[in-house]
């Protein structure tokens, strides 16, 4: 006597290797659900509005006239430095926000679907380039009304908007991983920061890294932070597409072709 087991259609379509067009559109899919949880809580983006404008202008104002004599002369030089802090510091909530809905078991039934592994992960994250788009347009916007006058013309200023957006998506890989591994929202974003504080202010995002102490500019010369805040302002302030640009990009990628497969391992053995 034999017996026969029957599999059912989506688990025999979940142990194959979806194609790569598949994944694309389950990521889309997914990414459509987090615009939506945004539309029906819109103060998720309480953060990504106001902490631009008060940033801006704080900055702005008390630095501006000790480190560049007036806060005109200064705005070239802080604005790239506050929308590269602004919009990296905003990917920490990605982490949170994943470690928040696999703690109530959303991502369980999104693992029963017969979907790419990958796409929930990558469809949260593609929804949280809305939170960025919206942090780097209002440090520009706040910043061209309180003076700013970016010389290298609004098609650079848009590249270098879409260059911070890019870096933020890469770097929220490394917090959506702290998301699955630790245990609560809060320490994902205790980790996040502790790493975050010493990359954002130990760089050339507000002073030149010549006025640092030796050791503290050696780490603000090497650190991937300066470099991506020097590629904004080359590409708004002068219109060049440098070194910068490309080292950014580069390190962007491999971010990404390092972490996004660990989180996804990791997610799938603690989902």
């Amino acid at each position: 006597m034999t017996t026969t087991t029957i599999t059912p259609p989506a688990e025999r379509h979940l142990r194959q290797h979806p194609s790569l067009g598949q994944t694309v559109r389950n990521s889309l899919t997914m990414a459509g659900r987090g615009l939506i949880k945004v539309r029906r809580t819109p103060e998720q983006l309480f953060d990504v509005v106001f902490q631009p404008i008060i940033f801006t202008v704080m900055f702005a104002y008390i630095f501006g006239g000790a480190i560049a004599g007036d806060v005109s002369s200064y705005l070239p030089y802080l604005i790239p430095g506050i929308l590269v802090q602004t919009v990296i510091t905003t990917s920490v909530v990605t982490g949170t926000q994943l470690r928040e809905d696999m703690d109530k078991g959303v991502f369980d039934r999104f693992r029963s679907l017969p979907i790419a592994r990958i796409s929930p992960l990558a469809g949260a994250l593609l929804a949280d380039t809305l939170r960025y788009a919206i942090a780097t347009t209002l440090t520009f916007l706040i910043g061209f009304i309180i003076g700013y006058r970016p010389a290298g013309g609004f098609g650079m200023v848009v590249l270098a908007t879409l260059l911070v957006i890019f870096a933020s998506w890469a770097v929220s890989w490394i917090f959506a991983f702290f998301g699955v591994i630790a245990r609560t929202a809060s320490s994902v974003q205790g980790i996040s920061m502790l790493i975050l504080f010493p990359l954002t202010f130990l760089s050339n995002a507000y002073v030149a890294v010549e006025t640092l102490p030796s050791a503290l500019r050696w780490f603000a010369t090497v650190n991937p932070v300066s470099h991506l805040v020097t590629a904004v302002r080359e590409m708004a302030n002068n219109g060049v597409i440098g070194g910068d640009v490309i080292a950014t990009i580069i390190g962007a990628i491999v971010i990404v072709a390092i972490f996004a497969p660990l989180t996804v391992r990791a997610y799938m053995r603690k989902a």
